[in-house]
């Protein structure tokens, strides 16, 4: 049994009130993130999952509890620095757009943190290239499609170099084109190893390329694991608001018609699984004949 990376993210009962006499959002919120780790939060909306992530980079002031980011106690006085070492890339990338041209968005953040020119254009370049931005780093923001604004706004969050990532619903207002796109990206991302990244999401497919999945409910986490065992429990994807997988449903659709293969909420497992049930059943046929006609 492999043990997870230390922890680059630490929750200790963290609770969250919005105002004086309101129910908590989040309440007595413990929580482990390792270094490297894509840690994805699913619930309902309102379930807290959007002011859990504003919580991780002190956009919000935690009401209670105590929160370590990258070895910082988040407080007032290291809040600028643990904002130094996390990205917060929310769901409209028009709110994070604000310049002339795209690369005008990119340098930004490079600038206010007053890095020299040259470490700048060099981060420009770098990161329009990985993000396939270079033909589009003169273009206004108000040019682009869905996906190529997705992919301005994450460029100029990785060109700050954070050691965590913050990801707030970024696919959902994306056509499908885009979405894919932008997944894309993310599993380079969690692929190169660079990041910790830590997202809310009500997308499927992303929920499968996370390494964790959290369900919030209640203002707590009633369920934290991996995706294919998350994914398969319905009592877990009613609280957390979720329909089964695709996968999930040909898994139940083929038991009712008397071929049970199991539960498999992705279609790696489901394709496996049915190569398996065929080669068991063909298996089973050649035996049986085999005893029906045994050689003369």
């Amino acid at each position: 049994m492999t043990s997870r990376p230390e922890p680059i993210i630490e929750l200790e009962r963290v609770t969250y009130v919005r105002r004086p006499g309101e129910a908590p959002v989040l309440r007595e919120l413990s929580l482990r993130v390792g270094a490297g780790e894509w840690v994805c939060i699913v619930g309902r909306n309102g379930s807290g999952k959007s002011t859990l992530l504003r919580l991780l980079n002190g956009l919000l002031p935690a009401t209670s509890g105590r929160i370590r980011v990258d070895g910082l106690t988040l407080a007032p006085d290291t809040l600028w620095e643990v904002r130094e070492r996390t990205g917060f890339l929310s769901s409209n990338p028009d709110h994070q757009l604000l310049g002339f041209t795209v690369a005008d968005d990119i340098m930004f953040g490079l600038e206010n943190r007053g890095l020299p020119r040259e470490t700048i254009r060099e981060r420009v370049r770098r990161y329009a290239e990985r993000l396939g931005l270079e033909p589009l780093l003169n273009r206004h923001p108000d040019q682009l499609s869905g996906g190529q604004k997705q992919r301005a706004a994450i460029a100029a969050v990785l060109a700050l170099e954070p050691r965590i990532v913050l990801l707030d619903e970024v696919t959902s207002y994306l056509d499908e084109a885009s979405r894919r796109e932008v997944l894309g990206i993310l599993r380079e991302m969690k692929d190169s190893g660079r990041y910790t990244i830590v997202s809310a999401t009500h997308d499927e497919e992303e929920m499968r390329l996370a390494d964790r999945l959290l369900v919030l409910d209640g203002g707590t986490v009633i369920a934290d694991g991996a995706p294919r065992d998350i994914l398969r429990r319905d009592d877990l994807l009613k609280a957390g608001g979720m329909r089964p997988t695709f996968a999930l449903q040909v898994c139940r659709e083929l038991r009712k018609r008397g071929v049970d293969i199991g539960d498999h909420p992705d279609e790696e497992g489901l394709v496996e699984a049915l190569w398996r049930y065929k080669w068991s059943t063909s298996t089973s046929a050649i035996l049986t004949g085999s005893r029906a006609n045994p050689a003369d």
